[in-house]
């Protein structure tokens, strides 16, 4: 399978997030891949909106089966929440269970006017009725393979795909 560029898809998702944008917009990524996507959007729309990260750990429906994951970071809401218009960034969009905890945490913080969903790569497999405003691509993929948003030193990203063990 050839895989989109993705930093072509971050612009993309720039020039569709640019219209949304209001006096009352924040952006907020989620760990880890959301906020590399956020702070490169947020860089080319080249506005003055506060930036915040989450991350979603301690918020999943699965913790208690599957622990806290070695790359746990604070999360940081600069701002307060309530009024704000959000756009929320992620990098790939699954079963929505991710993007669920992300709003519960969103929402301990304060009361938003409304909430966008950006992401990278949309690919499929809902279990939740949940689903992006902004998408950079949507990929079919099979249910034994991941997709993984990568940065190297330069801050370059790249997407990469994975076939999981059970």
């Amino acid at each position: 399978m050839q895989l989109p560029e993705a930093e072509k898809l971050v612009q993309a998702m720039a020039q569709q997030i640019e219209p949304c944008l209001g006096e009352n917009s924040v952006m907020v990524g989620m760990h880890t891949g959301g906020v590399w996507l956020a702070e490169k959007i947020h860089a080319l729309l080249e506005r003055d909106i506060p930036m915040g990260t989450l991350d979603v750990s301690f918020y999943r429906d699965d913790f208690s089966q599957s622990g806290l994951h070695a790359e746990v970071a604070p999360s940081d809401i600069p701002f307060d929440v309530t009024g704000r218009d959000i756009i929320l960034v992620d990098d790939v969009l699954y079963t929505g269970r991710s993007v669920r905890a992300a709003m519960n945490e969103l929402f301990d913080y304060g009361r938003p006017s409304s909430i966008i969903l950006a992401v990278l790569v949309d690919r499929g497999g809902r279990e939740l009725p949940i689903s992006s405003q902004v998408t950079g691509a949507v990929l079919a993929l099979a249910p034994d393979q991941n997709i993984q948003l990568n940065r190297d030193p330069q801050g370059q990203l790249s997407l990469s795909l994975r076939l999981t063990t059970a």
